[in-house]
């Protein structure tokens, strides 16, 4: 497991803590590929009982790695096959029967916002702010939220954060159904490991029944296959070129000649 994911097992809750401070808890391919192995792992372990998501520092996290998703933008415009976008996290989230827990603190961007909409249970420090600015980086939702935020929330509040990229503070996302409860930041991770302490605390295979048939697997993973391949189409697009050459430039995007 990469270092900036720690796993920790106690109780029967797998803690799993975002570690990349420094950069706002970024993730970067490695630290997908090693949060989905440990979920995709937790759902056959009779150890775990339940998983729980933080993250250290300010924020929960900034969302992609900007520095990967220029590379898969390079490989893309190359026509590489191999850099078709996906995401180990994002299936073993739609597929796992296993419980997951989220402590939620300062921003959650893009993704960072969307893998919440896979979590059982969410928590959210009086700091938080959700957001989810695909547009502003010519690209479009994923993790299955084109179809899971208009459920959750309503079209027109969806369409606000994906294309105006409205950000959503912590009580409006418990007002909207984003989020349980909201806590202040000194008692974020012991109200979210209480919580997934007390799922622990349940009969597994009644928690995981109930989950499975609360949950459409296989239409979540459909709609990410669909996603992927808009996501990979919109990586090659001069609109992504703008947007990422103006994010690296530090100049807003200009969109008004391209089509």
């Amino acid at each position: 497991m990469t270092d900036h994911v720690r796993r920790e097992l106690a109780n029967g809750v797998l803690t799993l803590t975002l570690n990349r401070p420094d950069k706002k808890n970024a993730l970067t391919r490695a630290m997908y590929q090693a949060l989905g192995d440990a979920i995709d792992a937790a759902a056959d372990d009779p150890h775990v009982r339940c998983s729980l998501l933080q993250a250290e520092g300010d924020a929960f996290t900034a969302g992609n790695d900007l520095s990967d998703f220029a590379a898969i933008n390079q490989s893309a415009m190359s026509g590489d096959p191999s850099e078709r976008h996906t995401n180990p996290l994002l299936s073993a989230l739609a597929r796992t029967t296993s419980p997951v827990v989220a402590a939620v603190q300062g921003r959650a961007v893009g993704i960072g916002t969307t893998l919440l909409l896979h979590c059982d249970l969410v928590f959210v420090a009086d700091d938080a702010l959700l957001s989810t600015p695909f547009v502003n980086l010519a690209l479009v939702p994923e993790a299955a939220s084109s179809l899971l935020l208009p459920a959750r929330i309503g079209h027109a509040r969806a369409f606000s954060m994906f294309v105006l990229g409205e950000t959503v503070d912590a009580a409006t996302a418990v007002a909207w159904g984003m989020a349980n409860a909201v806590c202040p930041r000194g008692e974020l991770r012991q109200r979210a490991r209480s919580a997934a302490e007390a799922i622990a605390a349940r009969p597994a295979s009644a928690v995981k029944r109930t989950k499975m048939l609360m949950r459409d697997a296989a239409a979540l993973l459909a709609r990410m296959e669909t996603e992927g391949q808009h996501f990979t189409a919109q990586l090659a697009s001069p609109d992504a070129r703008e947007a990422f050459a103006a994010f690296a430039e530090k100049r807003p995007p200009d969109f008004s000649k391209l089509r």
